[in-house]
């Protein structure tokens, strides 16, 4: 029975990794998933962009915060949780479904939600009351304004083709601007909870 005990705490701790939070290391996984959820998304193309072009919009994506330096680590993990969060839930709709390969789709949805789940386990320990402050509000608020804004522009144009074809356009720009986010995390070591 000591031994059992001996070996289920050994293989917490090894489970715990270098910044003491259970699972909260970004892996290399998490940018496999992302770099795979980009091509499902090129692969989704059904309609040539230049036809469409009359629907373009600037949708204002925030590349600048997303992709500089302004964050801090835990602004970052939340700004990249709430990127992932609001691209699953553009995809993941009845509408959606209408205008996309089915089976495309389905995969980039299992995409996205994969990395969510990763992502997940830093969550508390990386967000927890920080998130509340004033201050820490601001990125998120402007990631979802621009998501809002997406939503928004699907209903206007009445969920048309075009209309989903310069949505998937920008949505691989998010995207893009989310993996360059998720390597600079990375970079930092991926332990987002260290100092």
């Amino acid at each position: 029975m000591a031994f059992l005990l001996s070996l289920l705490m050994a293989l917490v701790l090894v489970s715990y990794g270098p910044g003491g939070s259970l699972g909260c290391y970004l892996s290399r996984r998490l940018m496999l998933d992302a770099r795979e959820n980009l091509r499902l998304l090129d692969r989704m193309n059904r309609l040539s962009p230049h036809s469409c072009l009359q629907d373009r919009k600037d949708f204002g994506l925030p590349q600048e915060m997303v992709e500089g330096d302004q964050l801090q680590k835990d602004q970052a993990f939340s700004v990249l949780y709430e990127m992932l969060q609001q691209s699953f839930n553009v995809f993941h709709t009845e509408r959606s479904s209408a205008a996309w390969n089915t089976t495309l789709l389905e995969q980039l949805c299992t995409g996205l939600q994969q990395q969510l789940d990763h992502l997940d386990t830093c969550r508390g320990p990386v967000m927890g009351e920080k998130d509340s402050e004033l201050g820490k509000m601001d990125p998120i608020v402007t990631v979802k304004k621009y998501f809002q804004g997406i939503h928004d522009y699907l209903q206007e144009k009445g969920y048309s083709d075009c209309a989903w074809e310069i949505v998937r356009v920008e949505m691989m720009r998010a995207l893009t601007s989310s993996t360059t986010l998720q390597k600079r995390l990375t970079k930092t070591g991926g332990d987002l909870n260290s100092p």
